[in-house]
Formats: structure tokens, C-alpha cells, sequence
């Protein structure tokens, strides 16, 4: 079984999978990095030499070979809810679980970014929430759990671990 972490940009995924993959044995990997490495240039410039489509299949292509594996806790990147095979691959292949914030916690996160390229030009809370009302629908059908991390990286790994035990003792 694998551990999907998917939500919106900014809300920990690389850095809570990589505490989680430690606390359960787990081997970590990222699918922007996995995309990032195998193309050798940046998210942001797939987005903006060949545009938003093919990244997602890139993205779409790098999360089937990640489902053919076992143990591993994949930080998602923020859209890839966007293609339903992709749902379908995560749930089939594990648990997803949905990492949650509000919109000024992701604003205060990423406001500084410059590596998030759909929100270039349009780093504010009201796009924001605008983005993320969007995508929700998307985030409820694809989650198999659901974690707050408006709270110490540590108490949100520690409630992921929680899940996972209860899931296996069933």
C-alpha cells in the first residue's frame, strides 16, 4: 500500500510525506521532483515552454509507475486530482489522504514563491480561495482521509500514523 498526500500548493506535502516516510518506514518520493528530474528543467518552465496539458501528462505518466510500486508515501502535486484515472490509479493503489488549510494560511506559505505557476500574477487570498473552491469536489472524491495542518508538522504526521494503524488493524 502506498500514501497518497494530495491538497492545494502550499499545504506541506513534501515536507510532511518526508516525516511520514521516516515515522512509518516508508520510502518518500515527490512527483513534481520525479517530473522535475526526468525533464531536467523546472515545473515552472514545462508550464511555460509547453503549457499546463502536458505537464498533467507527465504528471498523469509518473503516477503509474509510482502505483506499481509498494510503501511509499508520494507527495502529489497540487492538481493532479485534475485527470480521474489519476484518482483511480491512488485509490486502487492506497490511501489518499487530503492535507487541509485555510486560504490565508496558503497565501501566508507561498507568498513568496515564485515556483507555483498558477498562481503567478495572482498570489492573493481571494484567488486563492477562488483556485481552491475550484478543486475541492476534486479533493473530496479523490480522499480516502482527511488531515487539518493548521498545527505542528509532527501532530499532523502523528494523526496520518494514527490513520494508517487503525486502517491495518481492520
Amino acid at each position: 500500500m502506498n500514501i497518497y498526500l494530495i491538497g492545494f500548493m502550499g499545504v506541506g506535502k513534501t515536507t510532511i510525506g518526508h516525516k511520514l516516510a521516516k515515522t512509518i518506514s516508508y520510502e518518500f518520493v515527490d512527483t513534481d521532483e520525479l517530473i522535475e528530474q526526468d525533464n531536467s528543467c523546472s515545473i515552472s518552465e514545462i508550464f511555460k515552454l509547453k503549457g499546463e496539458e502536458y505537464f498533467r501528462e507527465l504528471e498523469h505518466n509518473m503516477l503509474k509507475s509510482i502505483a506499481g510500486k509498494d510503501k511509499l508515501v508520494v507527495s502529489c502535486g497540487g492538481g493532479i486530482i485534475k485527470n480521474d484515472d489519476n484518482i483511480r490509479l491512488m485509490k486502487e493503489s492506497g490511501r489518499v489522504v487530503l492535507l487541509e488549510a485555510d486560504a490565508k494560511v496558503i497565501y501566508n506559505r507561498v507568498k513568496n514563491c515564485h515556483n507555483r505557476p498558477l498562481l503567478e500574477g495572482h498570489k492573493n487570498i481571494d484567488d486563492i480561495n477562488h483556485l481552491m473552491s475550484e478543486r475541492q469536489p476534486l479533493y473530496d472524491k479523490a480522499c480516502t482521509d482527511r488531515v487539518r495542518v493548521d498545527k505542528a508538522v509532527n501532530e499532523v504526521v502523528k494523526e496520518i500514523a494514527d490513520i494508517l494503524s487503525e486502517v491495518k488493524s481492520l
